[in-house]
């Protein structure tokens, strides 16, 4: 590596050979954030308070104070956010290696079945069946979802109904698999989270959240345009702010891909 040239890849990317992709939603009061039992803590959309606009609060700038959860928006969940990763090491947003912040990505087109079935769940035998065409995960990869959900707005994108949340995501099998098997660096959905909207109900429940973080992964969740990446070769850019202990963090995600992708 040590003839790897960064000139070169700077002069790729000024002239348009290297494609940067933002894959975040724009953060908004609006934006729907996950919604828990209502015997639970809730997590808090983003409000914004104006400081000052050109005006005799502030003549010459424009600021604002923010307040939001950890967890709202595009947002990177760290090991100590589940109970699972509660005692590993370097386990938050502040401590974690700063390494694991760019890696390639496996970009798994499910969008067909999840538009079939809101509650499709991601198992083993689809994750063979894309291996078997674009070859084996490596380890240290991030696994996208693509389940096109980004592409819903409002009460469509929650998808509340009778029994709570209606959304796709993975099976218990499969998170245990791809932790253990395939060494995966983390987990990215298009959805509010990295498990499917009925995930209470699966053994464990929220595996996304029990794997992944127990093994010291990561999930990214409300990732869009996940539609404009290949099957591999995307580099994903992910850095949350650097909270003191914390759990997690708003997120702007990029990817970057060949130009002819």
């Amino acid at each position: 590596m040590a003839d790897f040239d960064l000139t070169t890849f700077a002069s790729a990317l000024a002239d348009g050979s290297v494609k940067v992709i933002d894959l975040t939603f724009t953060l908004s009061p609006d934006f729907p954030v996950i919604v828990l039992p209502p015997e639970f803590g809730q997590a808090s959309p983003l409000r914004i308070e104006q400081i000052s606009r050109y005006d005799a609060a502030g003549p010459a700038w424009y600021w604002n104070n923010i307040t939001l959860s950890e967890h709202t928006g595009t947002h990177f969940d760290a090991p100590i956010h589940w109970f699972t990763g509660k005692d590993l090491p370097n386990n938050a947003v502040d401590t974690l290696p700063v390494r694991d912040l760019i890696a390639p990505a496996c970009v798994i087109d499910c969008s067909a079945q999840a538009a079939a079935d809101p509650d499709f769940l991601l198992g083993i035998a689809d994750v063979e069946a894309w291996e078997e065409r674009h070859g084996r995960i490596p380890e240290r990869n991030w696994v996208l979802l693509r389940t096109d959900w980004s592409k819903r707005q409002g009460r469509d994108y929650a998808n509340l109904g009778e029994g709570g949340p209606h959304t796709p995501g993975p099976d218990s099998a499969v998170m245990r698999w791809l932790v253990e098997e395939r060494g995966i660096i983390g987990f990215g959905t298009e959805t509010i989270g990295t498990d499917a909207g009925q995930a209470a109900h699966l053994d464990p429940p929220y595996p996304a959240h029990h794997f992944l973080h127990g093994g010291g992964r990561y999930g990214l969740q409300c990732l869009r345009d996940l539609d404009l990446l290949p099957p591999t070769g995307a580099i994903i850019i992910a850095t949350p702010l650097k909270i003191v202990n914390g759990s997690g963090s708003p997120v702007r995600v990029l990817a970057l891909v060949g130009a002819n992708a």
